[in-house]
C-alpha cells in the first residue's frame, strides 16, 4: 500500500506555537549536544566518530520535527 504524503506539512515552516513547544525544541537541542560534546571528547579522530556525532545531528532534526509537526 502506498502512502500518501503531505508535502506542504513535510516541507512547510512550523513555528512553535506556544513557548512549551518552544522549550521542548531546546531541550532536544541541548540534550543531542550533550551527548555530541561528550563523545567529540570521548572518541578518538576519524570517520566513525564523525558519523557518530552526524547521526545525533540527524537525530535532532527528526525529534524537532515531531515536534513542530504534530504541536
Amino acid at each position: 500500500m502506498t502512502e500518501i504524503y503531505d508535502l506542504s506539512n513535510r516541507f512547510g515552516y512550523h513555528p512553535p506555537s506556544t513557548g512549551e513547544v518552544a522549550a521542548d525544541h531546546q531541550k532536544v537541542r541541548e540534550t543531542l549536544y550533550e551527548a555530541a560534546s561528550t563523545l567529540n571528547l570521548m572518541l578518538p579522530n576519524g570517520r566513525e566518530k564523525s558519523l557518530a556525532i552526524t547521526k545525533l545531528e540527524e537525530a535532532m532534526f527528526f525529534a524537532n520535527a515531531a515536534i513542530a509537526r504534530n504541536q
